[in-house]
Formats: structure tokens, sequence, C-alpha cells
């Protein structure tokens, strides 16, 4: 016995108003639980799915359909927690690429500088305030009184002409 406002999923366009009424919720949940975007994503688009999936199975009399579809979402965040926890954790720097040695970090050092160098002063400008100051392409443009799109591409133009200067001078050591 369907109750009056209880949806059900039998059809695409039933997931489709399902996610357009419960998906932002659902996505607030999964975020909070799991602390990671992607993932929560992940678990909105799996819900919705397996709600797809098993919509005959759904009773309204039960239970409304979003707390079904929150006890769907609440199973695939505790499966996410379960996976992450058997997996190691990412390291930020490769083993192969960590640079312990002090003259493995003077050699990157004076090349880093080296390709600095050749570098024009606007390319140099911009390279340094974001990718060492934190600083944004925005922040970076209205200091410097240009526009938002000059200064994203002068960091675009700005990397691939320190990626070249570095080339050109061997590479950075592994």
């Amino acid at each position: 016995m369907r109750r009056a406002g209880d949806e059900a999923i039998r059809s695409e366009g039933d997931v489709r108003a399902a996610y357009d009424r419960y998906g932002g919720e659902l996505f607030g949940f999964a975020l909070n639980a799991l602390d990671d975007r992607h993932l929560a994503e992940d678990v909105v688009q799996e819900t919705f799915v397996r709600a797809w999936r098993a919509g005959r199975r759904f009773d309204p009399a039960r239970a409304s359909l979003r707390t079904w579809l929150f006890g769907i979402a609440r199973n695939l965040v505790i499966d996410a927690h379960r996976r992450r926890s058997t997996r190691p954790a990412p390291t930020e720097t490769p083993p192969d690429q960590r640079t312990d040695d002090p003259f493995d970090r003077l050699l990157l050092s004076i090349q880093l500088d080296e390709a600095l160098r050749r570098l024009s002063d606007d390319h140099r400008e911009i390279l340094q305030a974001v990718h060492i100051e934190g600083r944004t392409c925005a922040e970076y443009a209205a200091a410097q009184g240009i526009s938002a799109s000059t200064a994203r591409s002068r960091l675009y133009y700005g990397i691939r002409a320190l990626r070249l200067a570095l080339e050109e001078n061997g590479g950075l050591p592994r």
C-alpha cells in the first residue's frame, strides 16, 4: 500500500526524479561521512544505480523512498570505509622520487634555479606567486592589474617554458 507523497523507482524517469529530490542530501551525507568529494560522488551514483536495479523491491509501506535511499547510501559508505582501511594510504611522493640525499636536493635546486632564470619576468613572477606563495591566478591578476585570463595564460606558458628549460638541461634527477 502506497502512502501519499511516496515515490517508486520503476523507470529511468523515476530515478531522475529521485536524484533531483534527494541527490544533494545524499551527497552531503556521504561527503560528511567520508571526507572525500570523489568518493562521495561515487557513493551517490552507486546508490541510484542500486535503487534502480532493486526498484521493484522498494516497499513504501515499510519506509519512505528517502529512508530507503539513505539506507543504501549508508551501506555503501560503510563499504567505502572498509575498502579504504584495507589499502595503505598513498604517500605524498613516490618512494623512487624522494630526494633525501643532500647532494640530490642541491642539484635539484641548482637545476630549478637555472631553468627559472631562463624564463621571462612575467612567467617567473606568476610561477612564484601561484606555486610558491600559494596565490590564485585571480589574486595575482588583481595585484598586477591584468585580467584573470591573461594570468592563466601566463601561468600555462610559464609552466611550458619551465618544463622545456628543464628538459634542455637534462631534466630533473630521479
